[in-house]
C-alpha cells in the first residue's frame, strides 16, 4: 500500500508529502543549528549576502533550507511530467527525493547547495528541451548560464558543467562547433558579472581565494555513523538494481527516455568523481547526488513486476531514513 500510495497523482499528496518533510525535519526545526562551514564555503558570491541576513539566525536557516528543500522537490516532479521519461504518470520522484535528502541529517539546515541545486534543476529543465533539435541554441546557452548561477551559490557545481556539454552531444539532433561555443559562453557569463563586480569594488583577490579555498579545504567526508553508513549501503543497493534494469530494458524504452538517463547518469558520475577528487567537496554534493539517483530509482519502482518486493523495499528505505534520524 505504500508504494501506490507514493505512486498516486491525488491531489491531496502535494500537501502530506511535504508535511512529511517538515517531520522528518521537525527535530532540527525544534533544536535548529547552523552549518559547520569551512572558511570561504558561505562567503560565495551569491550566497554570501544571504548569509549575512541569516547568519546569525539558526531557526531561520532550517526554515529557508526546509522550503528550499521542498521547492527541489516540485521541481523534479515538473521535469518529471514534462519530459514524462517515466514509464507512468506518477508523483513518486516527489516523496523519494524528500525522503533520500531527510536522510542527509547533516543537511538539515540553510547551505549554497539548496539554491544551488534550485538553479542546477532549472538548467536540467532547458537542457532537455534540446532534445532532437537541430540547432539547440537558446537550450544550450540558457542550460549553461543557470549552471554558472547556481554556480555562483554552490561553487562546486561547475564539476558538473562537463556532464551538461555531453549531454547536449547527447541531446541535440545534431552537434557542431556553435553549440558548444555557446554553452561555455552561457556558462562563463555570470562569472564574468561577478569578476567585474569584484574588481570595480575592489574585492577580485578576496573572490579568487574564497573560489580557491572552495576547491583546496579538505572537507572530511566520513563518518562514524553506523546508522547513515547502513543507509548508504541500502542506497548504493537500490541504485546496482535501477541501473540492472534499466540496461535489461534499454532497447524497449522510448529514444527521449534513454537519452534522458544517459544525461542523469552523466550527472550522477561527475559528483560522485567531485566527492572523491576534489578535496572540499563533501556531502552537500549528496544533495546533488540525490537528484539523478531519486529519478533512476523512481524508475526501478514503477518497473517492479510484483509488487510485493517494491513496497518490502520502499518501506525499508523509508523505515532507515525515520530511524537515521533519531542517531
Amino acid at each position: 500500500m505504500l508504494l501506490k500510495t507514493f505512486k498516486s497523482n491525488r491531489a491531496v499528496n502535494i500537501v502530506i508529502f511535504p508535511l512529511a518533510g517538515l517531520l522528518f525535519w521537525g527535530k532540527n526545526l525544534i533544536h535548529p543549528q547552523t552549518y559547520p562551514f569551512y572558511n570561504g564555503e558561505s562567503g560565495n558570491f551569491l550566497y554570501a549576502p544571504i548569509q549575512s541576513l541569516i547568519g546569525k539566525f539558526p531557526f531561520i536557516q532550517v526554515l529557508l533550507a526546509i522550503i528550499l528543500f521542498i521547492v527541489l522537490a516540485f521541481l523534479m516532479l515538473y521535469i518529471t511530467n514534462k519530459y514524462n521519461f517515466i514509464r507512468e504518470r506518477t508523483m513518486l520522484p516527489l516523496p523519494l527525493f524528500i525522503i533520500l535528502v531527510s536522510g542527509l541529517t547533516g543537511m538539515q539546515t540553510m547551505h549554497p547547495v539548496y539554491p544551488g541545486a534550485a538553479f542546477f534543476l532549472l538548467a536540467i529543465l532547458r537542457l532537455f528541451s534540446a532534445f532532437d533539435q537541430t540547432k539547440p541554441y537558446s537550450a544550450a546557452f540558457d542550460a549553461g548560464f543557470l549552471l554558472g548561477i547556481a554556480s555562483l551559490f554552490y561553487f562546486n557545481s561547475y564539476i558538473l558543467f562537463p556532464a551538461f556539454i555531453f549531454g547536449l552531444g547527447i541531446l541535440s539532433r545534431e552537434i557542431r562547433w556553435r553549440e558548444f561555443v555557446i554553452i561555455f559562453t552561457g556558462f562563463f557569463l555570470p562569472f564574468t558579472f561577478a569578476f567585474s563586480y569584484a574588481y570595480l569594488t575592489d574585492q577580485f583577490l578576496e573572490f579568487i581565494k574564497i573560489l580557491e579555498m572552495n576547491v583546496i579545504t579538505p572537507n572530511d567526508l566520513c563518518t562514524p555513523n553506523v546508522a547513515f553508513q547502513i543507509y548508504t549501503g541500502y542506497l548504493i543497493f537500490l541504485i546496482l538494481f535501477g541501473s540492472v534494469m534499466i540496461i535489461q530494458k534499454y532497447d524497449s524504452k522510448k529514444v527521449s527516455t534513454r537519452r534522458y538517463f544517459m544525461v542523469f547518469f552523466l550527472i550522477f558520475l561527475f559528483s560522485v568523481l567531485g566527492l572523491i577528487f576534489i578535496p572540499a567537496i563533501s556531502r552537500e554534493m549528496l544533495v546533488i547526488t540525490a537528484i539523478p539517483v531519486t529519478f533512476l530509482i523512481a524508475d526501478f519502482f514503477v518497473s517492479l513486476r510484483k509488487r510485493f518486493w517494491g513496497e518490502l523495499w520502499l518501506t525499508l528505505l523509508l523505515v532507515m531514513v525515520i530511524v537515521i534520524q533519531f542517531f
